[in-house]
């Protein structure tokens, strides 16, 4: 759906978890014909946002079967680095609602399940082996690619599709049946993040380096439409589409370089570690003196580690992003001291958390009856933080509004936060992050 946006940006206060995305897709007819686009050539579909999204309708009889919340999380693939935290942020929020009395006087059931990338059909065995398990709930995917493979069945079982990492423009729209939410905000938000960013930087001359897939091509076509919208003009753009599997990026750098930017925004995942070493060796990197910006895919210590200090330094970027505190993330680690990262902990914690709340207010445990209930208890009501804390007011028949770990939500129509928060971060010579501020788009 349509909506105006404010930007602004705000001060870090305390310690922020660095949350990194996993899809987006949109390609929208103002921005197809503006600008040049070369490389990879890939058939992509116009999104469109505005719409009157499919709602689920409780059903006659309630369920009062045990909750079941299976997982769909990547700990295999290209994006397996992203599933630790997300995985810890689910097992925590179950591990809250149980301690709190669990769901409809029952503990909640724990299913754990791998989504792989899509390059194989890990996801739609996981989806099959959780359903007959009869989970009503699945926290998943990281992927906006792999949810496309699967939200069908899902949803056609009755089923709610929770993801805590997807932000592709597809979902707005999407015909699920009203049985798809998620806890991240969609990328037509962070391209304005990313636009303003390079825009108060200066940048007037901007190569776009995007993987082609529906978070990639999705999230350059934003940027570049916010861009334009913001003075630069679409002669001055060259966007550049890339095969993340390819063995080489040579040609694509190359063009970036001819190009010869002021500024590059690189959309990608763990393929941007090479793209960057490639950009060093022909002098165009940002330790180099480019001004770069990364996304929510690449903008995690797991890029620090892969690339040779210092070739990250200055390089600048955004991730969905909300200050959760040390607390959170001391939890966090007590699930699995491993922790480097705390991508999407938060948002998965809190899919658990809306999932359980919604169960509680229809007295039912079936998917659809869920469903029907998760966009009330995130706006509009008595405003409350903690499934103990909440759980007593549903119990009393009072219309709650649970801000969670991630702060706001607000869900619109289409099950998906009102309101954007996201980090602005940036590499030191040491190859690390840190926070620099702030920017939130919103409702």
């Amino acid at each position: 759906m349509a909506r105006r946006t404010l930007v602004r940006t705000a001060a870090v206060l305390g310690a922020a978890s660095l949350a990194l995305a996993g899809c987006s897709s949109d390609k929208s007819d103002d921005s197809s014909s503006s600008g040049s686009t070369s490389g990879a050539s890939a058939a992509t579909t116009s999104v469109t946002t505005d719409c009157t999204p499919e709602q689920a309708k409780a059903g006659a009889t309630p369920s009062a079967e045990a909750l079941r919340i299976g997982t769909l999380l990547p700990d295999t693939g290209s994006l397996s680095f992203l599933g630790p935290p997300m995985v810890a942020g689910t097992q925590l929020g179950v591990n809250d609602v149980n301690a709190a009395g669990g769901v409809l006087g029952q503990p909640v059931q724990l299913i754990p399940g791998d989504s792989g990338d899509t390059t194989t059909d890990t996801a739609n065995t996981t989806v099959d082996r959780e359903l007959a398990a009869g989970t009503q709930v699945i926290v998943g995917a990281a992927s906006s690619s792999v949810s496309l493979k699967v939200i069908d069945k899902i949803a056609s079982a009755g089923v709610v599709m929770f993801s805590p990492a997807n932000t592709s423009d597809q979902f707005v729209c999407y015909p699920d049946k009203g049985m798809y939410f998620r806890t991240a905000p969609t990328d037509v938000l962070q391209a304005q993040a990313v636009a303003q960013l390079i825009s108060d930087d200066g940048g007037q001359r901007v190569a776009i380096m995007a993987l082609n897939d529906p978070y990639g091509t999705g999230l350059a076509d934003n940027i570049e439409k916010n861009l334009i919208d913001s003075g630069v003009p679409s002669d001055q753009i060259e966007k550049i589409i890339y095969d993340p599997n390819a063995q080489s990026f040579n040609s694509e750098v190359d063009q970036v370089k001819n190009f010869n930017p002021d500024a590059v925004a690189l959309v990608g995942f763990e393929e941007s570690a090479k793209i960057i070493t490639r950009m060093h060796e022909v002098g165009i990197g940002p330790s180099d003196g480019m001004a770069m910006y990364g996304v929510d895919g690449n903008m995690g210590n797991a890029l620090g580690e892969s690339v040779a200090k210092p070739l990250l330094d200055t390089m600048q970027g955004t991730t969905p992003l909300t200050d959760v505190g040390a607390a959170f993330q001391d939890r966090l680690k007590a699930v699995n001291p491993s922790l480097i990262d705390f991508n999407y902990a938060g948002e998965s914690y809190d899919a658990v958390v809306i999932s359980a709340l919604a169960a509680e207010q229809a007295k039912s445990t079936a998917g659809t009856d869920i469903a029907a209930n998760i966009n009330s208890v995130t706006e509009g009501g008595t405003k409350c933080t903690s499934y103990v804390e909440c759980l007593p007011l549903v119990k009393a028949g009072t219309d709650i509004d649970y801000d969670g770990i991630t702060g706001e939500l607000d869900f619109n129509d289409s099950g998906e936060p009102s309101i954007g928060s996201y980090g602005k971060l940036k590499f030191g010579p040491e190859n690390t992050l840190t926070t620099e501020g702030f920017v939130v788009v919103g409702k």
